[in-house]
Parts: structure tokens; C-alpha cells; sequence
């Protein structure tokens, strides 16, 4: 089976061990970009996305952040 492209708020949580709400406030201040998928609250998020985000928090960590142009070739 190939590998999904998309994540459920409940994967992300997992993968980053916090909480489903906690995941989901990443995405309301659109900190972690997700899409919504029909009207009641079914929000994916590409793993892609998902791999941006940490890097992005790793990088925080370092005191650097990596330039949009930079994130988008790793």
C-alpha cells in the first residue's frame, strides 16, 4: 500500500505526541496548514506539510529559522 499523502488531526497528534485539541490549535493559528474536508470539522494535513512544520520547529530551537524559498527544496 502506498504511502498516504494526507494525515488526520488525530495522526498528526500522535506523531507529535500531543493532544488531538493541541493539534488542532496548530492549525487554527495556521501554525501547522491543513485543509478542511466537507463541512464537519474532517481536517487533513499533508505529510509533507507536516515534515515543513518540524523542521521548521527544529529550527526555531536553534535560534535560525530556514527561509521560505530553503524549506520548500527540502
Amino acid at each position: 500500500m502506498p504511502t498516504p499523502r494526507f494525515l488526520t488531526l488525530d495522526d498528526v497528534a500522535e506523531i507529535l505526541n500531543v493532544s488531538w485539541s493541541q493539534a488542532y490549535a496548530l492549525v487554527r493559528r495556521k501554525e501547522l496548514i491543513a485543509i478542511q474536508i466537507g463541512g464537519r470539522g474532517q481536517w487533513r494535513v499533508e505529510v509533507d506539510e507536516l515534515e515543513r512544520f518540524i523542521q521548521q520547529k527544529y529550527a526555531e530551537a536553534r535560534g535560525s529559522t530556514i527561509p521560505a524559498e530553503n524549506a520548500d527544496a527540502e
